[in-house]
């Protein structure tokens, strides 16, 4: 009779903890992170007695997390990659409507200025055209400076956000220390593993793995160890890690994630990968940067080019013309470990040759060497870098001064700022040099077919470039310049006399001349505004391949593309990440259809195991009754 009721008792026990499990799912429901749970049920240990063993009833043996570890890891690689192309996809999306944006993008106003240009060209004495060309400037300036300024404040706003997602990896590798200690506890003390906790735990790794890739490994006692992608830790049981930020060696305003281990601060660089701390990092270095590398290229191979071809013709007082812009030259940066005082300066002397990187100038104590700062491969110097024999490197001009130290670096950065840096140096309307410095003519005088073209300067700093030179021909194939020398003739061509290049053509006779001049009094000559119109289409960088209009098309369509296949890769995840949920919420979510069903079976297992205890208890009734008589 005893046994029958402590069996009946044990299952009536174990159902009820069955009704409290499934209880507990259907309130957890639409709890982010929970895993459904199951009590699992044993069988107790039989009674041995002559005529066999009686069973002893049945127990919970555990109360059993459904979880499927491999599961749970794809969810936290999903996680981790749609993170990374989230926070790639909203930067690279704002850049590209910047650039691209007729209103916001350089497109627009580059072609005013050139068609401004253009309207002097048409009309060279007309003053309020040239003062509208200035006008045409600063708004071009202005948008220059406008578009760097937007994406220089995108690059103050990664280093908050940078800021920020550390604070949180902190405060959560902190949390997940603290479960750690909390579940070795509970799972030592009751020998049971504490769900709830553990499930807490999983739900801060996702977390984490929102902010950067990590790999996670389980302990014996069920701790877990978490480490970022370069294998740095972040938890180690108990313990926790920090990561911090800091200002990187070249440039303050900028910020890396350093470890803050025992050793010290150790930067972190580019090992950072994935989750949305990745994603900054990787849209830093793959777009932003090279977004304004590209932009100030353009600002530069604008100016410079300009500037060279208005300084080869002449303006309405008769002067050469001067820099039509002004530019900043390429900035260099001293690295914050320094301990010498080596300082460096650097100018464009080959828009061709210049190729968009950064370099690192370094000094080992008796020589410097560069290299290029995104791949560390060297490259070649020559000269020796004094001011009149600088280093000269793909497009630089490089000179060195102060007092080095053996190990000081410096960094080289050509383009980044060029397009902050430019501004109008003119403010004469009519100093705009539209017309050619030198002209030339044929004497009325001569008898013979000879004719002369118009000059074009070749080396417009010669000195004697403004200088007047006849040419008096001396016999059927040669001349002399000024009466002096013999100079042999052949039809067609090129003759330099002081900087300008011309051709003779025909056959001239003995005695017919003809003159090379300053191009004096010619307010309506506009050869050398036609030159500046089309310089928006003619090659000058890479190589000479690639015209002002062209680098800038090619920054747009190269972030464009980059906007479209980060898109393309965030849809992408996002499927895989949904699956990946999907899966994990059908072997781990709470099915209320399910449960219900457990919540009836067990509801009739309490109710039939009580039915026992009542009869159990009519019996022992019976059996009391009966002993009194």
């Amino acid at each position: 009779m005893a046994n029958l009721l402590s069996t009946s008792l044990s299952g009536m026990l174990a159902f009820q903890r069955a009704l409290e499990t499934t209880g507990n799912n259907i309130a957890n429901v639409n709890t982010p992170g929970y895993s459904r749970q199951v009590a699992e049920f044993s069988t107790r240990p039989g009674q041995q007695t002559g005529a066999g063993y009686f069973g002893g009833g049945t127990q919970i043996s555990t109360i059993r997390r459904v979880y499927d570890e491999l599961l749970g890891a794809q969810v936290q690689s999903s996680t981790t990659s749609h993170a990374r192309f989230e926070a790639m996809n909203d930067l690279a999306l704002r850049l590209d409507t910047l650039l691209a944006d007729p209103s916001t993008g350089l497109n627009s106003q580059l072609q005013s200025f050139f068609n401004g240009v253009q309207d002097i060209a048409n009309d060279p004495a007309s003053i309020p055209t040239r003062q509208a060309l200035l006008g045409e400037a600063d708004g071009l300036v202005l948008r220059f400076s406008e578009i760097d300024r937007q994406l220089r404040d995108l690059d103050a706003e990664l280093n908050q956000r940078v800021a920020a997602a550390v604070s949180e990896i902190n405060q959560i590798t902190s949390s997940i220390a603290t479960l750690n200690t909390q579940i070795t506890v509970g799972q030592s003390t009751a020998g049971q593993p504490p769900n709830d906790l553990l499930d807490q735990r999983d739900l801060l790794v996702r977390d984490l793995a929102a902010l950067v890739s990590v790999d996670t490994t389980i302990q014996d006692n069920g701790a877990m160890n978490v480490f970022v992608s370069n294998g740095q830790s972040l938890v180690i049981g108990n313990d926790s890690f920090q990561l911090g930020t800091r200002s990187s060696e070249f440039d303050a305003s900028r910020l890396e994630v350093t470890f803050e281990g025992p050793a010290g601060s150790t930067p972190l660089g580019n090992s950072i990968s994935g989750g949305m701390l990745g994603g900054l990092s990787e849209f830093r270095m793959q777009v932003l940067d090279p977004a304004r590398k590209a932009l100030g290229e353009t600002a530069q191979a604008m100016a410079l080019t300009f500037n060279e071809q208005h300084a080869s013709g002449l303006d309405l007082y008769g002067n050469l013309g001067g820099d039509f812009f002004a530019i900043d030259p390429p900035e260099v940066m001293v690295s914050s470990g320094n301990s010498g005082s080596g300082t460096a300066s650097a100018t464009i002397s080959d828009l061709a040759s210049l190729t968009g990187t950064e370099y690192v100038l370094a000094y080992d104590g008796a020589a410097y060497s560069l290299t290029r700062a995104d791949n560390g491969q060297a490259v070649a110097l020559t000269g020796t870098g004094s001011g009149a024999d600088p280093f000269v490197a793909e497009g630089l001009s490089i000179v060195t001064g102060g007092s080095p130290a053996a190990g000081d670096r410096l960094l080289i950065r050509p383009t980044i700022g060029g397009a902050a840096g430019i501004s109008r140096a003119i403010t004469d309307p009519q100093s705009l040099a539209m017309a050619a410095p030198t002209r030339t003519t044929a004497s009325l005088d001569n008898i013979g077919s000879g004719t002369i073209s118009p000059s074009a300067v070749v080396d417009r700093a010669d000195a004697g470039l403004l200088t007047s030179s006849v040419i008096e021909f001396t016999g059927a194939s040669t001349y002399s310049i000024n009466g002096a020398g013999t100079f042999s003739y052949a039809s067609g061509d090129a003759i330099t006399i002081n900087g300008s290049e011309f051709t003779i053509s025909g056959e001239p006779s003995i005695g017919d001349q003809f003159t090379i001049e300053a191009n004096s009094a010619a307010s309506g000559d506009n050869r050398n505004g036609l030159q500046l119109a089309n310089l928006q289409a003619v090659g000058i960088l890479d190589g000479g391949t690639i015209s002002i209009n062209e680098s800038y098309g090619q920054l747009v369509t190269n972030v464009g593309s980059t906007t479209r296949q980060v898109k393309a890769n965030l849809e992408a995840q996002s499927v895989v990440l949904a699956n990946a949920e999907n899966a994990q919420l059908a072997k781990s979510g709470v099915n209320l259809d399910e449960e219900a069903a457990n919540l009836l079976r067990f509801q009739q297992s309490y109710q039939a195991v009580a039915q026992v205890i009542s009869i159990a208890s009519e019996m022992f009734d019976t059996l009391l009754n009966a002993t009194r008589r």
